[in-house]
């Protein structure tokens, strides 16, 4: 099974030259690290950064560029930085074409919980609200189960929605998976695992259609 290095670089196989990306915090924020180098993409931090480049060496952070995970990053030639206003006019005008998300939960029809978990504290919704009723294109990347060995791939989330009907892919440490009008269509495996392992920590529907194919990352 792949790690969180792992589900962002099979992600970046996603991102495609001219693409605007916006990244969330999480797993998210390390596809820019593996995105292909003959191509030309612009990430996006609701925090208000365009051209976001990878994270910083050691010793080569600067505290006062940050992403919206308060994570410090590096910035690519031509990067600009403008107020949240802006940032939230670019999500909600739509001009964002690819957004990736991390999930707590997601449902086999497109719906996403990330939010809150109710009886905890948390800080706020975040951008992630805007991002999913404004984005049409949604990957999300998550681990397949939670740590007690229970399926975030449900049939119904249980949490909060951040969203309804809007995943259109989700990258696990299991597998490739596509949001269709049935449920999960399951397009890859994730290294050494088996159709049967990726059913049994399925909750929600899974369309399996003739031979899965291993992932190549």
């Amino acid at each position: 099974m792949l790690d969180k290095n792992g589900i962002a670089k099979r992600i970046a196989k996603e991102v495609q030259d001219g693409f605007y990306v916006n990244l969330g915090i999480g797993i998210p924020t390390l596809v820019a690290n593996f995105v292909r180098e003959d191509i030309n993409v612009e990430f996006q931090s609701e925090n208000g950064v365009l051209g976001m480049g990878p994270f910083p060496f050691e010793g080569e952070e600067d505290a006062d560029i940050i992403n919206a995970g308060k994570q410090t990053i590096t910035t690519l030639p031509g990067a600009s930085f403008f107020d949240s206003a802006t940032s939230f006019a670019m999500i909600r005008g739509k001009h964002v074409d690819l957004t990736i998300l991390g999930a707590m939960e997601v449902a086999d029809n497109g719906d996403i919980a990330n939010w809150k978990i109710p009886g905890k504290m948390v800080k706020g919704m975040g951008g992630a609200m805007d991002l999913v009723a404004s984005a049409e294109n949604i990957i999300v990347a998550m681990m397949h189960t939670n740590r007690a060995g229970e399926s975030k791939l449900l049939k119904q989330c249980s949490l909060p929605l951040t969203g309804v009907g809007c995943v259109k892919k989700i990258v696990t440490n299991l597998a490739v998976l596509e949001v269709g009008p049935k449920g999960f269509v399951l397009l890859e495996r994730a290294p050494g695992v088996s159709v049967e392992e990726i059913q049994k920590a399925t909750q929600g529907r899974l369309i399996v259609k003739g031979t899965v194919p291993e992932m190549v990352i």
